[in-house]
């Protein structure tokens, strides 16, 4: 399990390093074009909302994966290790509960609605775009589904930078 989430990890970060890499090349040539040519480009724009989205959304999951975001924990700190076991669970399971229901179906329902829908500066159709929002999903499911189990088996604390002494 340790292994594929290191290899997820990986591939992930490679991915968000490539779109952060086409941004800033895009939206350099977006300054180019508009700066220096005065003849501004109509796809740019859009292509770097696009990349932004996609990298903003996939970028969350790794953050996620890491157990890198902001927690405002410092009242669960002073609780009993079981209780913050049993928070730490609901609050993975409250995750699950909205990245399902939100990210992935609402996702799926956003793609299959906008799936033939054509983009007006690139030759390409809205609804591939918005895969962004079911593929996080999904990928911040599975590293939900990964820490919970960790919890459970006791081989992850429950908070992330908890003194490992609290009882």
């Amino acid at each position: 399990m340790n292994a594929a989430k290191k290899l997820l990890d990986t591939a992930l970060t490679w991915i968000v390093v490539v779109l952060f890499a086409a941004l800033v090349i895009d939206v350099a040539w977006q300054v180019f074009t508009r700066q220096v040519l005065n003849d501004p480009s109509g796809w740019s724009e859009e292509l770097a909302k696009y990349l932004f989205i996609w990298l903003g959304l996939l970028a969350a999951a790794l953050v996620f994966g890491e157990r890198g975001h902001i927690a405002v924990d410092f009242a669960v700190k002073k609780l009993p290790r079981k209780v913050q076991t049993v928070l730490a669970v609901v609050v993975q399971l409250s995750i699950l509960t909205f990245t399902s229901l939100v990210l992935i179906w609402g996702g799926y329902l956003v793609v299959a609605l906008a799936w033939n829908q054509n983009l007006t500066g690139l030759p390409i159709n809205v609804g591939p775009l918005y895969l962004a929002l079911p593929i996080s999903g999904v990928l911040i499911a599975l590293y939900t589904i990964y820490h919970l189990v960790r919890i459970f088996t006791g081989t992850e604390r429950p908070l992330v930078d908890a003194p490992q002494d609290v009882l």
